[in-house]
């Protein structure tokens, strides 16, 4: 049997001894103790091998010896590649930051070090990205293709994304979803969230007339190939759809759809629509909130964010001398 190659050496050879044995100790911990994979291994160690490339330019030659300074000097240089590495990302520089916070963990824990210069150390505040919404028309034009074609299936494509769209719901909400959560008559319906917390969401006529149209012409067909389930969504043998179905239910109607980029549609997009267009209607951010199920308003605040066109046409239209 040919031996088992040998790791990868973990630090550059110029690194002082009692660095390498203790970054050496720490992956040795994180793979026997831990029971790591060797991808996650494999990353801890290309982290820690640049932070103490990166001590030993400061003549740091054991881990008792790092301070503060040295961590967060560390960090200026790999979000700008000044210790001649590639510049990291704001979300690289928090996993790098990761990988050298349980470093020191570890030294602390095993006595090797008498504190963590690590401890009071922050990763850089990363941008908050604004979710991904269409326009209402391009909407539309997804919602009339998934209703497209014959026999049961277009019916309940249509009902499910114009439930989505009416609601706010999360996919997941929404093919777990039970006939008696439904209550078209009063035009609402009862989803169940993150830590199963319930809320009640209006349904406008649109989803309503789908899902009537759906209820009446097409479950009844496809609930016949099952042995019956209380679930609103079925697939072709009579079975609760999955998410997966309800997400490529959500790309075929994309791609026919005839809108640009039609990739670029996620199984959020319709949550995220629903939104941003409440907001930009004049809807409030707590009663959006209590539409999507958000535990907090801060989370719901991120659709509030404008792009400069916007804040120019606000400006424009408010501003008693914007124009003259």
């Amino acid at each position: 049997m040919a031996a088992s190659q040998s790791p990868p050496a973990p630090v550059p050879d110029d690194v002082a001894p009692g660095l390498a044995r203790a970054v050496a100790d720490y992956l040795a911990h994180l793979g026997v103790e831990r029971g790591l994979s060797p991808h996650t291994l494999g990353a801890y160690r290309r982290d820690l091998a640049r932070y103490v490339g990166y001590l030993t330019t400061l003549r740091r030659t054991g881990v008792d010896g790092v301070l503060p300074q040295d961590v967060t000097g560390f960090l200026a240089a790999v979000r700008t590649g000044a210790d001649g590495g590639s510049a990291l990302s704001p979300s690289s520089t928090a996993r790098t930051l990761a990988a050298v916070r349980g470093f020191h963990r570890f030294a602390l824990a095993e006595g090797s070090a008498g504190d963590d210069p690590s401890a009071d150390v922050h990763a850089p505040v990363q941008a908050k990205r604004l979710p991904k919404a269409i326009s209402t028309h391009e909407v539309e034009l997804i919602l009339e293709a998934s209703g497209q074609g014959e026999g049961l299936a277009p019916l309940r494509d249509r009902a499910l994304l114009e439930l989505v769209y009416s609601t706010g719901a999360r996919i997941s909400e929404a093919v777990n979803l039970d006939v008696d959560e439904l209550d078209l008559e009063r035009g609402a319906v009862r989803l169940f969230g993150k830590g199963s917390k319930e809320r009640a969401v209006p349904v406008g006529s649109y989803a309503r007339r789908a899902l009537e149209a759906y209820l009446v012409q097409a479950r009844p067909g496809l609930a016949a190939h099952g042995v019956g389930t209380p679930a609103v969504f079925l697939n072709t043998r009579g079975r609760r759809l999955s998410r997966q179905s309800a997400w490529s239910v959500l790309r075929s109607a994309a791609e026919r759809s005839g809108i640009e980029r039609p990739e670029r549609i996620s199984p959020h997009t319709l949550r995220h629509s629903f939104a941003t267009h409440l907001l930009a209607g004049g809807a409030d951010v707590r009663a959006v909130q209590e539409l999507l199920g958000h535990a907090s308003v801060t989370t719901t605040q991120i659709y509030t964010l404008v792009t400069p066109d916007t804040l120019r046409e606000v400006y424009v239209a408010a501003h008693p001398r914007a124009l003259g």
